[in-house]
């Protein structure tokens, strides 16, 4: 493959990967689905009861693995009897946010009964307004994850089948969705109530923030503000992380000889070594701009 067409072809498939990882994250926000997840779960408990939507299937890498895995299947299956790629896709993506969907309703269900004894109840409105919007969300990863595998393989040659393929991808946006998405959605928007960067105190646990800009606060309230940023960010990771990981490989082709091979090794290495230097860098200035930490400045007083 020309090395020009090979990267037009990475380039929409970071595209894809970058709609893919934001709604991934939104998602997470409108059903409470991964880490912040366990303080929704711990605040009835506590004696706050709420009206945030509470499901975590099973986590996100292995929740949208799955996700992706049907799919992926879906449009296999269709793809084999001659349907086009586009309907084999849709139909997959469709198929993979109905079940999401099931799974989504089945545990929240499940979760706020099991709390019944602490006075939490089940808002059926809440399940009304809250699951399109997760089977919406889910749909648009799906599909975006179904592009991005479908293309590596037609184009890219890559000798994964589509169902293992938008398996792993799955694993992967779920596992960024965790580690960059959740920060901004458990740490600024369920505790707005305590002091920036103090960390969640043990007394603190499960008082979320309850009441939002008209109201009681919901799932989609938390959506709604984690689209200015953390969707966002975790979509760029994503896309990050998908488009740098195979650009290596179609700039330096392998198949050209084992010269271009090393090539491609030694400047996915240099990658990683210059975002290690730019991560560092960010988090000095920002001690800098913020002032260094309480642990920090209590060192130096008792120096």
């Amino acid at each position: 493959m020309e090395p020009l067409t090979g990267m037009g072809v990475m380039a929409l498939i970071g595209a894809a990967a970058t709609i893919a990882g934001a709604s991934e994250d939104l998602e997470s926000d409108v059903g409470s689905q991964s880490n912040p997840n366990s303080q929704v779960q711990l605040a009835p408990q506590m004696m706050y009861p709420h009206r945030i939507f509470n499901k975590a299937v099973s986590g996100e890498p292995p929740s949208n693995a799955l996700m992706c895995a049907i799919g992926g299947t879906t449009a296999s299956v269709l793809m084999s009897t001659g349907a086009s790629v586009v309907l084999a896709l849709t139909i997959g993506a469709i198929l993979a946010a109905a079940v999401h969907g099931t799974y989504s309703v089945s545990s929240h269900f499940g979760r706020s009964a099991s709390q019944k004894r602490f006075k939490q109840p089940i808002y059926l409105d809440i399940i009304r307004s809250h699951t399109p919007v997760i089977m919406g969300y889910a749909f648009i990863t799906t599909f975006s994850i179904l592009v991005v595998s479908y293309l590596m393989i037609a184009v890219l040659g890559h000798p994964f089948p589509l169902p293992l393929l938008a398996f792993i991808w799955g694993i992967t946006v779920g596992a960024i969705g965790s580690s960059t998405g959740d920060v901004h959605y458990g740490a600024e928007r369920e505790f707005q109530n305590v002091e920036f960067g103090s960390g969640l105190n043990a007394a603190n646990s499960g008082n979320i923030v309850r009441k939002g800009e008209s109201g009681l606060r919901n799932g989609i309230d938390n959506s709604w503000f984690c689209a200015k940023f953390g969707g966002p960010v975790t979509g760029i990771a994503f896309g990050m992380t998908v488009f740098l990981s195979g650009w290596t490989t179609v700039l330096f082709d392998e198949t050209r000889g084992d010269a271009f091979g090393w090539a491609s090794v030694i400047a996915g290495a240099i990658i990683v070594l210059i975002l290690i230097l730019w991560n560092r860098n960010i988090e000095v200035a920002a001690r800098k701009a913020y002032g260094p930490y309480k642990e920090d400045e209590e060192a130096e007083v008792a120096a």
